[in-house]
């Protein structure tokens, strides 16, 4: 896949409602996107190109001529084994107990893709093509500690040396993690919203919230994308960190 001419292009792994290609488009790239469905919700939808394919189908090398590749890989099971609930420990420590290590692998299938996308894009490229991977807290016990973080948003990969001061989340609305816990503007302590209950696991226990419609709702899961949406600040940080000199 080549971008225009006069564009670098970015590769929108999971790509959701399209908070990274947001970003990146108005830093001016091309962006394709890649998810197993389309998000419309309202007037919300991906801006970007989208194709509608299953990421672990995808090969890196048709990806040589991007600039770089980002990814937000589900992250429902981490938050779920992030939170304090008998069931959730349990679940956990059956992938710990699991010798084969074939309960990891499982668990990591996704996010790993990422990488193994990015190395063979490098591959046929015949040089580096940096990779920013976004997930939640809750993953770093699974994948290993994130590089930095925005708020709520974890990111591993090719993490500038210089980022925005994660004071910025207190004038993002919409920055509302999907790591089990909200992540609200008015937040002081990036960290504080492990001591809260969000909107996407509220119903477990008090029979409320988007976990009270049908797994397949169109009310949970535009919440959910919403929630997971990259805010546009981060987004267009990094893209303006990796464009291309002219």
């Amino acid at each position: 896949m080549k971008a225009n001419a006069r564009k670098p292009l970015v590769i929108d792994l999971f790509a959701g409602l399209g908070g990274w290609a947001k970003g990146f488009l108005a830093e001016g790239y091309d962006a394709i996107g890649f998810d197993i469905e389309q998000h419309v919700y309202g007037e919300h939808c991906y801006p970007g190109s989208l194709v509608i394919q299953d990421v672990l189908t995808l090969h890196g090398s048709q990806f040589k001529d991007a600039a770089i590749i980002v990814a937000s890989p589900p992250c429902q099971a981490y938050s779920y084994m992030a939170m304090p609930w008998t069931l959730a420990k349990a679940k956990a420590a059956e992938i710990r107990a699991d010798e084969t290590g074939q309960a990891l692998a499982d668990l990591n299938r996704l996010f790993d893709a990422c990488f193994r996308i990015q190395r063979e894009a490098c591959e046929a490229a015949g040089h580096h093509i940096p990779l920013v991977v976004e997930n939640v807290r809750g993953a770093i016990p699974w994948v290993g500690r994130s590089r930095w973080n925005f708020g709520s948003f974890h990111l591993w990969g090719d993490i500038p040396a210089l980022m925005p001061d994660t004071k910025i989340m207190k004038s993002i609305g919409h920055a509302n993690k999907r790591d089990g816990h909200s992540h609200t503007p008015h937040l002081t302590n990036p960290d504080e919203h492990i001591k809260l209950g969000g909107s996407w696991f509220h119903g477990y226990r008090q029979g409320q919230g988007p976990r009270n419609h049908g797994s397949k709702s169109l009310k949970r899961k535009s919440a959910s994308a919403m929630i997971a949406k990259i805010p546009t600040p981060l987004s267009r940080h990094i893209a303006a960190t990796f464009k291309p000199h002219e």
